[in-house]
């Protein structure tokens, strides 16, 4: 009674901007299987309000575009990849709009937005929510493909390697994934000859985030067991301004809010607070200055919130600008047109990730990886705002283009033993992964947040030890669930932001430490690189 053992040519796991847009790149040649987890529309793609970062403009530059991404990434960039996504930034806007994306227009040309960190509007848009008519773009695109074939509710487990032949073999070459079928409850393996991994960020280990639930760093934890290189995994951007709401989850105030003239305010005094921080920039200034600009507030003043108000401009053209966020927030009684709304820094964006080259190769033969899952080099010690939509639209073609390039030197997968589920049974304690999944993200929040210390680093550090214990053999004891997937891959993300941290002996960029709060002269600043 074996499993079924589906063959593709390129198996892509994660169908957001990355996975997508690698997937029509490959369709016009070769089959391609897409895996969810969960819906076709739950990566964090659907939820990108801002937009995307282009020069379009005569005004602009590319050097202006390149020299923006690179001050706001602490020096941390590589400049052979910041180079080679703003240069084809302009074609990735022109492929969207082939696809039918309905961005804003201004007297016959798109509509470009400015944001915080950028010297030159630049930003396009569809409102406040392009995220959602991208993905809408690409599903309809891949949905009319007869060479796509698209699974969702699929939980990804571990990459197939060598070590899963039914002749085992060391070999790292990764041929497909073994994942889990979410409504059955049955493990199935997908093997290809080529393997894309764009599986988004680790954001949900913390209590704070604005990622959708699904963002558990699962890509990253499959790569970093299998054998892949990970880096700058410490630099994990936070949004500065999340709504406050007991009743809605991780609901983003976009950046342009505060681009369109948005002040931050202390909620008792009203006082415009970004003066003590930041005089020149203000509201402005890149978002690390702000968020730790709010974290301080609230922890020096025990406020629950800070006020983001931009009822100072007419309504007119606040409903005009936000009208998704102005009918979100009417709902739940909070009317943005005249009065404040209440915000939280939360996390938002995994700067580190599985480390790939131009190519969107890993260290993996048979693996290549787009998108918010890696570590390119283009946003460095800190993501400028909408480079993250670009990065996937680039890396997404990129790995595609290779894999093309370079088919016939790809072999086919050897026979791959079926999933062992003989030893396991199945578990009536979901308590404790809940206990587990919810102590995970409330030390990383307190310990390993905005503001770390060496001395919070290294409590964290031993509470990962001692969980990373008892998931492991509750792992090795009980039939796998999504929930229990993600706990394994949570824990694993958690320790390698913790160990990045460690690693980094002073502050850059995302990563502030009040034990090293400067950062270092050199000349060449280096990455923070893991080898499992």
């Amino acid at each position: 009674m074996g499993m079924t053992q589906n063959t593709h040519d390129v198996l892509i796991i994660g169908s957001g901007a990355a996975g997508l847009t690698a997937a029509l790149e490959l369709a016009q040649h070769k089959r391609v299987l897409v895996l969810a987890k969960g819906s076709l529309t739950g990566g964090s793609t659907a939820w990108a309000q801002g937009g995307i970062a282009a020069v379009l403009d005569a005004g602009d530059t590319f050097d202006n575009h390149i020299r923006d991404t690179m001050v706001a990434g602490a020096g941390l960039n590589r400049k052979e990849t910041v180079d080679f996504v703003i240069e084809r930034a302009p074609e990735a806007i022109g492929n969207l709009v082939k696809l039918g994306v309905p961005f804003n227009e201004a007297s016959g040309d798109l509509h470009l937005t400015r944001e915080g960190g950028h010297s030159h509007r630049r930003i396009v848009h569809v409102d406040d929510a392009t995220g959602w008519a991208v993905q809408e773009a690409l599903l309809n695109a891949a949905e009319a493909n007869p060479n796509i074939t698209m699974l969702p509710g699929r939980t990804c487990i571990d990459f197939i390697t060598g070590r899963n032949g039914e002749k085992f073999s060391a070999e790292g070459r990764v041929w497909g994934a073994y994942a889990l079928d979410e409504n059955t409850g049955k493990v199935e393996k997908h093997l290809a000859k080529a393997t894309i991994l764009a599986a988004g960020g680790a954001g949900r280990v913390y209590q704070f985030s604005t990622s959708p639930r699904g963002a558990t760093g699962d890509g990253i934890g499959m790569a970093w067991r299998a054998g892949a290189r990970v880096s700058n995994m410490e630099m994990m951007q936070f949004h500065p301004t999340c709504l406050y709401n007991l009743e809605v989850k991780n609901f983003l105030i976009t950046e342009a809010v505060r681009g369109e003239g948005g002040h931050l305010l202390h909620p008792e005094t009203g006082k415009r607070f970004m003066a003590d921080y930041d005089p020149e920039r203000m509201e402005l200034a890149p978002r690390d200055v702000v968020a730790r600009a709010i974290d301080d507030q609230i922890k020096r003043f025990g406020l629950d919130y800070v006020h983001l108000d931009i009822s100072h401009k007419p309504a007119e053209f606040v409903k005009e600008h936000f009208p998704t966020i102005h009918e979100k927030l009417t709902g739940l009684g909070i009317d943005m047109t005249s009065g404040p709304i209440p915000v939280v820094p939360a996390q938002h964006y995994t700067c580190g990730g599985v480390l790939v080259g131009l190519d969107a190769r890993t260290d993996l033969p048979g693996l290549w990886a787009a998108g918010e899952c890696t570590e390119s080099g283009l946003h460095g010690a800190n993501r400028l705002a909408s480079n993250s939509l670009l990065e996937c639209f680039v890396f997404g073609e990129a790995a595609a283009r290779d894999i093309l390039n370079c088919w016939d030197e790809l072999s086919d997968p050897p026979a791959i033993r079926d999933w062992d589920e003989s030893r396991v049974s199945d578990s009536d304690e979901q308590v404790v992964i809940k206990q587990n999944w919810t102590e995970i993200r409330r030390f990383m929040w307190n310990y390993v947040g905005i503001v770390r210390t060496t001395k919070r680093l290294e409590r964290a550090a031993n509470r990962i030890a001692l969980l990373r214990q008892e998931v492991e053999d509750y792992y090795g004891s009980f039939v796998v669930t999504t929930d229990l997937i993600e706990l394994r891959n949570l824990l694993q993300a958690a320790e390698l932001i913790v160990n990045s941290a460690l690693a980094r002996k002073e502050s850059r960029g995302l990563h502030y430490t009040l034990d090293y709060p400067k950062t270092d002269d050199d000349a060449k600043p280096r990455d923070t690189v893991l080898v499992p």
